[in-house]
């Protein structure tokens, strides 16, 4: 059995790509044990949650289970969540798992490791607003995006048996107008025009008002800005009503107002706006975070408090060189912090250097549902992008999950999976109505 124990806690894209990596290469040679912790029993692409809530993907088709993913790839997979750390004994602590009555089904745990790796992603960041936890939905998980698309698909039916004489409106507003608030408002604009094909005569497309709102003055603020102009004409031509330069002030029952006063009714509240590393971060023996919880960790993905314990995706703060921000949180980096880390790790049980991570833009996209999809490719591969946009960027935007898959699966296995959601398509329907 070999020594040397590497944990990963998340089961996030960077984090099973990691360990999936480490398994096939240490795991399965007998050379280190790996564990991956997570506090479900599945992992979907998070980039999907947003199809998952809107009802255009079905997650059930689309979950890799973390048991059975770990032991075809030579790794161990240990259920439970991450509430504590014991830097000097080495240990990570997971809580209590409880059944649905709330009876402990297995108790607090210590796992050990010789070295460890936090990759929890994010959460969403309401900045404090008032209401936002209690009226808003957020799409953080899998759970979340399907508790999303159960409430969606009673607000249409309660909208399509309304009352003769009374509005047949569904109004939705989302919070936030980065990739995730785009991408949703599409989604539901594709979902409003499907739903009457399955019975819901009643509810014309347009009597769904979407509403995207930005406190910055350009959706896609993060993007490049004639990214952002063609992501604004796309919505527009979906009947989608943008605001920008206008935060939300808080969100109660019946809607949102806004920082210049207006008021802005709404049945469904969605937050896309901002992120965060979850809270548990700023309780873990005194490494270092920064104010929105993100671990801080060298250009080698290693906290700074401890040359043990790494960290990379959303939850780490990575610095770039010559840059005043760190990496930002997308896909695309953690994707390369995993093969970054593997790399290093792999190196750690031979006593040769870390190696630094550099983060290379490849670009952005941003689809539009089944309509369209928008980006730049190469980005700072090259030093100048390249502006995409309908089939060609929609092909090319797919082939990002595929990516992660072959990643998880391999070629061959991706191509059998590819094959399969050919037939599941053909043969189900295009939304999911349950």
């Amino acid at each position: 059995m070999p020594n040397h124990h590497i944990v990963i806690v998340g089961g996030g894209a960077g984090g099973l790509e990691l360990a999936t990596r480490l398994g096939n290469r240490l795991g399965k040679k007998q050379r280190a044990r790996i564990t991956l912790i997570d506090a479900v029993l599945t992992h979907v692409w998070k980039p999907l949650l947003h199809e998952v809530a809107a009802g255009s993907m079905d997650s059930n088709a689309n979950e890799v289970n973390f048991r059975a993913h770990a032991k075809q790839h030579g790794f161990e997979f240990q259920l439970g969540r991450m509430t504590g750390l014991d830097r000097t004994q080495r240990e990570v602590v997971l809580s209590p798992i409880l059944d649905a009555e709330g009876q402990e089904v297995v108790a607090e745990r210590h796992i050990a490791y010789d070295t460890l790796v936090i990759a929890v992603g994010s959460t969403a960041n309401d900045f404090g607003t008032p209401g936002a936890k209690e009226h808003a939905l957020f799409l953080d998980n899998l759970s979340q995006a399907r508790r999303f698309h159960k409430l969606l698909l009673n607000s249409f039916l309660r909208t399509e048996h309304s009352p003769k004489g009374t509005p047949r409106k569904l109004r939705i507003a989302i919070v936030g107008a980065g990739a995730t608030g785009v991408e949703l408002a599409a989604e539901l604009r594709h979902a409003s025009h499907e739903l009457p094909f399955y019975g819901l005569h009643h509810v014309h497309p347009l009597d769904v008002e979407l509403t995207v709102i930005e406190a910055t003055d350009r959706i896609l603020p993060a993007l490049p800005e004639r990214l952002s102009k063609a992501a604004t004409q796309e919505l527009t031509n979906l009947g989608v009503t943008v605001i920008t330069s206008n935060a939300v002030a808080s969100i109660d029952a019946q809607g949102l107002t806004l920082k210049n006063g207006d008021v802005l009714r709404a049945d469904i509240k969605v937050w896309a706006a901002g992120i965060k590393a979850p809270d548990f971060l700023t309780t873990l023996s005194g490494l270092e975070v920064n104010r929105i919880n993100q671990l801080m960790v060298t250009q080698a993905l290693q906290t700074t408090e401890d040359a043990n314990i790494f960290s990379f995706g959303d939850c780490a703060a990575c610095p770039q060189p010559g840059q005043e921000r760190p990496v930002p949180p997308r896909a695309q980096a953690a994707h390369q912090q995993a093969m970054t880390l593997a790399s290093t790790l792999e190196n750690r049980l031979q006593g040769k250097a870390p190696v630094n991570y550099v983060y290379h833009d490849r670009g952005s996209l941003i689809s539009f549902s089944k309509y369209t999809a928008v980006g730049n490719l190469m980005g700072n591969l090259s030093g100048k992008s390249m502006m995409i946009e309908g089939k060609v960027a929609r092909m090319f935007y797919i082939s990002l999950y595929r990516m992660h898959q072959i990643a998880l699966h391999g070629l061959f296995r991706t191509g059998l999976i590819w094959l399969s959601d050919r037939i599941n398509k053909a043969l189900h329907p295009r939304l999911k109505l349950h």
